[in-house]
């Protein structure tokens, strides 16, 4: 992969759709027999915690190949205030070009602007063999707790960065997923009706 191989810049409204397209070929069924990112892409565009500023694209010879994009969350803390922070993603890499490094090389950049714009953490769900190449860590050494898990459940993939360090010093709490990522399995068939039929798998360590 050369230096000059890809480009990273914001998306724009022109994209919408390929995007939309990259994110359904990323994910289909990688998670659950079909996918929901690509519907869920489209819904947090107009979610008031969405920032744009952080919505990046990688073109690759003029060829959309990669996206990402952040919302603005907080944390519960334990004292009673609200902690601002960041959750990510879906982080979508075209099929054909996973696991080549553009993954990493998209997550750092989007990383390096969103600590540029003065965030101080970012938490999301996420594997840590990937993340922690890119300085995440368990939230649970944070002392931050994923919202509605059992205490004694595996929250191993809850995730933990610090764009600002020590930002977190001093604050225990629960993490609150925005709710742009919750949507409904009816909304998200009618929106992959507008797309090229695929056929929806059930697949081993698929977790839906």
């Amino acid at each position: 992969m050369e230096s000059n191989d890809y480009q990273i810049r914001l998306e724009k409204p022109e994209d919408y759709r390929a995007v939309e397209h990259l994110v359904r070929e990323a994910f289909w069924n990688v998670y659950r027999p079909g996918c929901s990112e690509h519907y869920v892409i489209h819904v947090l565009r107009d979610d008031p915690a969405f920032v744009p500023e952080l919505d990046f694209v990688m073109e690759q010879n003029g060829r959309l190949i990669g996206q990402n994009m952040f919302m603005k969350t907080i944390i519960e803390a334990d004292g009673g205030r609200t902690v601002d922070v960041l959750t990510m993603g879906p982080i979508g890499i075209a099929p054909g070009l996973q696991r080549k490094g553009y993954g990493k090389i998209l997550l750092d950049y989007s990383l390096e602007q969103a600590a540029a714009l003065g965030f101080g953490a970012v938490l999301f769900e996420g594997n840590i063999a990937f993340y922690g190449n890119s300085g995440f860590d368990y939230a649970s050494k944070f002392g931050i707790r994923y919202h509605d898990l059992p205490e004694d459940a595996d929250a191993s993939f809850f995730l933990c960065k610090e764009l600002i360090p020590g930002y977190l010093d001093s604050v225990t709490g629960v993490y609150q997923t925005p709710s742009g990522y919750y949507v409904d399995d009816a909304d998200v068939e009618a929106f992959d009706k507008d797309f090229p039929e695929k056929e929806k798998l059930k697949l081993p360590g698929q977790i839906f």
